[in-house]
């Protein structure tokens, strides 16, 4: 009986979502109500366990969130992220323009947002791609492939951070995991691809290509604008990496700790941001407020969203649910990490999601964690499964080809085929990785 009635649930928000066009977070709200009461729960004690999951939920990841979309903002404001286009571009050459946009998508995917990376990156490779006169998928599927990567499978992205914190995983071997398993994907799917979609016209509308770069001369430095980008990750690295190679109890150690915890390696990266991008460069402090307040107002839903599946998953661990489920695959001769990926990948397709699959996914399969399966490599799974593809029921599937201006069949050729490549490369690479660990 739980089990129908968890499959009945996903039903429910698979319905609310794709046919009844409600928003995430209120679907997720509902299902949880239906979940908590057809389990046998009271009304009064399903809103206290769904109020209780949000709270666990959003009460460490807005910090990390919040100063993520500012620092994407103050990234993308500041024309950092053309200059590390435009310089990469130029230190790899014509011949390997590809990877040199492959690289700009990571390095600015890692602090931004997808379709704020998407918005800023795509006019500059409209613009490589009429200067160098190469085919436009071409250029740009490795540079989006690199975006994907960034965001189904690296904290500091809403869904992959989520996940890591409903499994307590640890976020510096999370990133470090997602960089071994997804760079693999983006040049087998990104680079791997791009010579079979090159044959696909594509001619941008003039509505996207109309935005002109800022002056070379306005621009921050190249160095400054990667270190910007990457100070995060490299704070949590550092406070992954260090223990492996000083001792635990060194002064080195408790320093990289200190520093490499999530919320505060995102508080000093915005605040070198602010100042070096920001005000140093001449901008008003008022003028950075306002910028950073629209940043966060950008990402509300997303929290609500994030704060509604952590308040399905208390459901389900309130109700004994999770411990059902539990039961159920610890019987699977499947690998929990496929079973993972794959419960991700029919949500997903379901409802188009990235991050509503990625949730959700968790949710389910959160009893794997207490049964021995790595939660950072459980955290990929299900980064890597929500985005396996994606067809007309996701935003990004419309974004791509409207800012591309291809039919739906030829977006399904190309931007299709490269999130499954992306999806089906990392979950391979996960299963080596479990593997070799």
């Amino acid at each position: 009986m739980p089990l129908l009635i968890i499959l009945a649930g996903v039903l429910l928000l698979l319905l609310l979502i794709t046919v009844w066009k409600i928003n995430g977070f209120l679907s997720f709200v509902i299902v949880s109500l239906f979940v908590g009461l057809a389990m046998g729960l009271s009304l009064p004690v399903t809103v206290q366990a769904m109020q209780k999951g949000m709270g666990a939920t959003l009460g460490s990841l807005v910090l990390i969130l919040g100063f993520g979309a500012m620092l994407g903002k103050l990234v993308a404001d500041s024309g950092a992220a053309q200059r590390i286009t435009a310089t990469l571009v130029r230190w790899f050459g014509i011949k390997r323009v590809q990877l040199a946009l492959m690289f700009a998508g990571f390095i600015v995917g890692i602090p931004m947002f997808y379709s704020v990376g998407f918005v800023i990156l795509v006019p500059l490779v409209f613009t490589v791609a009429a200067t160098l006169q190469l085919p436009l998928l071409y250029v740009g599927i490795p540079m989006l492939a690199s975006l994907s990567v960034t965001h189904g499978f690296l904290p500091p992205h809403p869904a992959p951070t989520a996940i890591a914190e409903m499994f307590k995983a640890d976020l510096g071997l999370t990133i470090l995991y997602g960089l071994i398993v997804g760079i693999p994907a983006i040049l087998i799917a990104g680079l791997g691809l791009s010579p079979f979609v090159s044959k696909i016209e594509s001619k941008p509308l003039d509505t996207f290509t109309a935005a002109a770069p800022m002056p070379e001369e306005e621009l921050p430095s190249t160095a400054l604008s990667i270190f910007s980008a990457l100070l995060p990750v490299v704070l949590i690295g550092l406070a992954a990496i260090a223990p492996l190679i000083f001792p635990a109890d060194s002064t080195i150690v408790n320093i990289c700790t200190a520093l490499g915890i999530p919320a505060v390696a995102m508080l000093i990266s915005v605040l070198f941001a602010l100042y070096f991008l920001g005000l140093r460069r001449g901008k008003s402090m008022e003028g950075i407020m306002q910028e950073l307040s629209t940043a966060v107002a950008s990402i509300t839903m997303v929290l609500l969203i994030i704060a509604g599946a952590g308040g399905l998953k208390e459901i389900l661990v309130e109700s004994q649910a999770a411990d059902y489920i539990g039961q159920l695959l610890a019987q699977s001769s499947l690998s929990p990490l496929l079973l993972a990926w794959i419960t991700a990948a029919l949500i997903r397709v379901a409802v188009g999601s990235a991050t509503v699959a990625g949730l959700t996914a968790a949710g389910i399969m959160l009893p794997l964690v207490q049964q021995g399966t790595s939660p950072e490599l459980l955290t990929l799974a299900i980064g890597a499964g929500s985005i396996t593809f994606s067809h007309v029921n996701d935003g990004g599937f419309w974004l791509f080809k409207e800012y591309f201006n291809l039919s739906v069949k030829e977006t399904l050729r190309s931007w299709t085929v490269m999130e499954t490549g992306i999806s089906i490369v990392g979950i391979i690479g996960i299963l080596l990785l479990e593997q070799w660990l």
